[in-house]
């Protein structure tokens, strides 16, 4: 029997798992950098290409640029003659390389990453040729360029939610497909970013788009998000800004992701809340009271704000801002280590119910198992809080990780074993959650070991343990006993 979705499982499966040297790589095709652009437009034309590798050794080393046809129309505008202006002067010499042996998951996220249309592939020393965006759209009509390109192209909220919906179905492809998870998360983040982007471009006017930071916080803030979650989001305002209709702006955003698919936070963690919107300096007073408190005492969702605004990121707009946000949390939050530890505990709040290690060797248990509270989220804040404790920027729980080592704030073997965990985790949830939904039910966090195959429970197996003895390690390092 064939399922409906084999055959784009299968193209979409033979398009990232094949190399880069199996794609139709065109032969590099050069010319010298002094040529001018009329007998470099009359090459192209005899060869039958929109490109060409450019040669310049103007600045004594050899260098190699590319020169398209795009190139040609923005010459074209201004004042030099084509027949007098050498090519060099108008090729862009930044051009995104790639190896042949990548495979072409890797060519698709780079050239949503950059933005470009062709990558230079080379093999080792030699140039093999150019790797072109429509060579690789050949080969499946479902895949990242093309939502990229519906991003980047669209003039009303409505294609938008055209794009967004692609994003769901790109994920099923590819999480189908054997795909590893955080090559989805990856390339999902990217294509996110450009999603709220866009919106932002659309509804808000430019003197504000200049003028504020949009961010993204929680999971989307990490680059960790696969599915559409609650709305976390916030906008930093430049100081002495003013802006007419701030707050029907904010709600045409708001109103704008939920019809992409987001829900509204519960815990109002959004642009339209004015606690989430204000102007940098304001801001920082923000953030000092869920350090410090205000009135005397201690904020009680100070912890739980500072969590979400750890993880942001800027999405659009000013992002000096969200870089002044955070120079002061660092700042501030140096020698706080009662205040750490409190933030930290929240890592060992949530615990197994009973002997998971017995109930996932059971058949038949019924009794579910939270993912979220006891799997990924423990590893997720409690590197977080390592990484708020000794300044660490990175965005992504692994790349996180990776700066703790290089700092020798945790040890590498533990840093490796709690990445696999977490991507198993994320795996297994995103799994459960794609058959949640194709069965009409809202998608959770909650799995019944009696729903889980051998080859499913061995692992998580080994995943809880990897977490207890993270949790272990952080009591330890925070002293949670102490509190």
């Amino acid at each position: 029997m064939t399922l409906p979705n084999a055959e784009p499982q299968r193209e979409m499966l033979s398009l990232v798992t094949a190399r880069i040297r199996d794609a139709y790589v065109r032969k590099p095709f050069y010319v010298d950098g002094e040529l001018d652009l009329v007998e470099v437009c009359r090459q192209l034309k005899e060869r039958g290409s929109t490109h060409a590798l450019v040669r310049d050794r103007s600045a004594g080393a050899e260098r190699l640029g590319m020169f398209t046809t795009t190139d040609l129309r923005d010459a074209l505008a201004g004042d030099i003659p084509p027949a007098v202006l050498p090519v060099r002067a108008v090729a862009h010499f930044d051009i995104v390389e790639i190896e042949a042996d990548a495979e072409v998951f890797e060519a698709l996220w780079l050239m949503v990453r950059h933005r470009v249309h062709r990558l230079l592939v080379r093999d080792g020393d030699q140039v093999l040729g150019v790797l072109n965006q429509l060579d690789l759209v050949s080969f499946v009509a479902n895949h990242s360029h093309i939502v990229a390109l519906q991003i980047d192209e669209a003039t009303s909220i409505d294609e938008l939610q055209a794009a967004a919906r692609r994003v769901d179905h790109m994920v099923e492809l590819l999480h189908g497909s054997g795909i590893r998870i955080e090559r989805i998360t990856r390339l999902v983040s990217e294509l996110n970013t450009r999603l709220f982007a866009r919106a932002w471009g659309l509804i808000a006017p430019p003197e504000l788009v200049a003028s504020s930071c949009l961010l993204v916080m929680g999971s989307e803030g990490r680059g960790e998000q696969i599915l559409k979650t609650d709305q976390d989001n916030a906008l930093l305002l430049r100081d002495g800004v003013q802006v007419d209709g701030l707050e029907a702006i904010t709600q045409r955003f708001h109103d704008a992701l939920a019809a992409f698919g987001y829900p509204p936070c519960p815990g109002h963690i959004m642009l339209t809340n004015p606690l989430w919107c204000q102007p940098v300096s304001s801001f920082k007073e923000t953030i000092r009271g869920w350090l410090y408190g205000r009135g005397g005492g201690p904020d009680p969702d100070g912890p739980m704000n500072l969590a979400i605004f750890f993880d942001a990121a800027a999405v659009a707009g000013d992002r000096a801002l969200l870089a002044e946000a955070r120079d002061h949390l660092d700042r501030i939050a140096g020698g706080q280590d009662p205040y750490l530890a409190r933030f930290a505990a929240a890592a060992d709040q949530f615990h197994e119910p009973g002997n998971w290690f017995t109930r996932l060797t059971a058949r038949r248990d019924e009794q579910p198992l939270d993912l979220k509270k006891l799997g990924t989220f423990p590893i997720v804040h409690g590197v977080r809080a390592l990484s708020l404790q000794y300044g660490v920027r990175e965005a992504g729980t692994a790349a996180r990780l990776e700066r703790l080592v290089a700092l020798q704030r945790i040890d590498a073997a533990l840093a490796r074993d709690l990445v696999d965990a977490l991507h198993f985790l994320m795996g297994l949830r995103l799994s459960h959650q794609l058959r949640q939904r194709a069965g009409g039910a809202q998608p959770g966090n909650e799995v019944r070991p009696s729903e889980l195959g051998a080859l499913e429970r061995e692992p998580l197996r080994d995943s809880l343990a990897i977490v207890r003895r993270f949790r272990l390690f952080l009591r330890q390092h925070f002293r949670f006993d102490s509190l």
